[in-house]
């Protein structure tokens, strides 16, 4: 289905923030790693928790859940043998679930999407894994892949992470359960070193000893270890929030976000200081953010690299700023669901915004008095395409229709939901 979003010059209401998409994966994985029953309390539910729901019960876990718990009962490190799984359009739970595959004699990934997950990369990963002895057959690194296992070898491992962390941190949650230590070498650069983080956090809490070297270019990993089975809580989501927090940004605005942790390892809590840098008014205290935006912006320069996830939110509201403002350090972006760069640039050029692209940067030339609008957008199946573009929306003369924007339900189902509750002017059409 497409939306049409309506201009719209004010937004105002408290909302509580979406649970995290990726500690919610990050905790029913390491949950159904481990023998014994564990509790994942306020999980989030988006495309991509659901696609790991449904294979890691597929995979042998039993789950049973209500509106604020899940209950997970683990098959350690016996998953059931099965033929196929389908991870949907999850990226990061094909990766986590490639590596878990390993355990497996023979299990196929299929490609029901294969103009958007099945372009994408995983060359790395399948590098790192048949260097442990996992016979893997696939098509130039892409879907559908068949991972060959039974018994991966631990000892010592490279992977590059200049592409994607998923891979990292794919070996992070196989390597603890080998009957060999490992050592990880990550080759090249590694991206989105934040997120590393969160994986790191999410083991410690599962009983798993990792030790990282600073840089988190070089890991150490006992092998012979066990998942213990607990109760987790999930924080709220700041890759959605961004969204929210950018559409109060840009309009005049009135709007609560609790939830958002000021401590939190989310990378993407560093859209918050963006938006105070291009001086928007907010204040963020005791887990809450407070916009009281008045549409004035400025400009700034940004390393997208510490916020993957909520660059193209941020990127929206520099749209409107005075000035130019420069996101560098953000090449990762084209290997995602779409090319966040060239792709989601050119739809912001349709709408009005004038920007450009390097390798590895977006630069954007502020329009304060806004964009013309009154185009058809393609958000090229992205859910954070979606987003971004919905704010740029909220501030054109004219509406925008959004091409399938159901797809913003991966991460974010009640998106528009939300932002209709603080006033926003938005249409569901076939």
């Amino acid at each position: 289905m497409d939306m049409i979003v309506t201009p719209t010059g004010r937004l105002q209401g408290e909302l509580q923030a979406l649970s995290s998409k990726n500690y919610t994966t990050r905790y029913l994985l390491v949950a159904a790693l481990a023998d014994g029953t564990s509790t994942i309390r306020y999980p989030a539910h988006s495309e991509d928790s659901d696609a790991l729901r449904r294979c890691v019960r597929d995979l042998g876990a039993v789950i049973e859940e209500d509106d604020e718990r899940i209950v997970i009962t683990g098959f350690g490190k016996h998953p059931r043998q099965i033929q196929e799984l389908d991870v949907g359009n999850a990226g990061a739970v094909l990766r986590f679930l490639m590596a878990v595959a390993a355990l497996l004699p023979e299990v196929t990934f299929v490609n029901n999407y294969p103009e958007s997950l099945g372009k994408r990369p995983h060359d790395d990963l399948i590098q790192a894994l048949q260097s442990m002895g996992v016979a893997i057959e696939h098509r130039e690194g892409k879907l559908p892949i068949t991972i060959r296992g039974g018994a991966p070898r631990g000892g010592k491992i490279q992977v590059s992470g200049s592409v994607s962390s998923q891979f990292l941190s794919a070996l992070l949650f196989l390597t603890p359960l080998l009957d060999e230590d490992s050592e990880i070498e990550v080759l090249h650069d590694l991206k989105s070193k934040v997120v590393i983080g969160q994986t790191l956090e999410v083991l410690a809490q599962a009983g798993i000893v990792v030790e990282a070297s600073e840089d988190l270019m070089r890991y150490r990993v006992p092998g012979r270890q066990a998942y213990k089975a607990q109760e987790y809580t999930v924080q709220g989501d700041y890759p959605g929030s961004a969204a929210i927090l950018a559409a109060a940004a840009v309009t005049t605005s009135d709007v609560t976000v609790h939830r958002l942790l000021e401590q939190s390892k989310q990378g993407e809590r560093a859209v918050v200081d963006v938006l105070k840098a291009m001086n928007v008014p907010l204040t963020h205290e005791n887990g809450v953010v407070h916009v009281r935006g008045n549409g004035k912006l400025t400009a700034g320069e940004f390393d997208g690299d510490e916020f993957t996830d909520g660059v193209l939110a941020m990127v929206a509201a520099a749209v409107f700023a005075e000035g130019t403002s420069r996101f560098y350090n953000v090449e990762n972006l084209r290997y995602k669901e779409c090319d966040r760069i060239t792709d989601y640039l050119n739809e912001l050029r349709l709408a009005g915004a004038n920007v450009e692209e390097r390798r590895d940067e977006i630069i954007v030339h502020g329009r304060p008095e806004g964009v013309e609008g009154g185009v058809e957008v393609d958000a090229h199946y992205d859910h954070r395409v979606i987003m971004a573009l919905t704010v740029v929306s909220l501030r054109a003369k004219q509406p925008i229709r959004i091409k399938d924007a159901h797809h913003v339900a991966k991460s974010y189902p009640n998106y528009f939901d939300h932002l209709r509750a603080l006033g926003a002017q938005v249409q569901w059409v076939e």
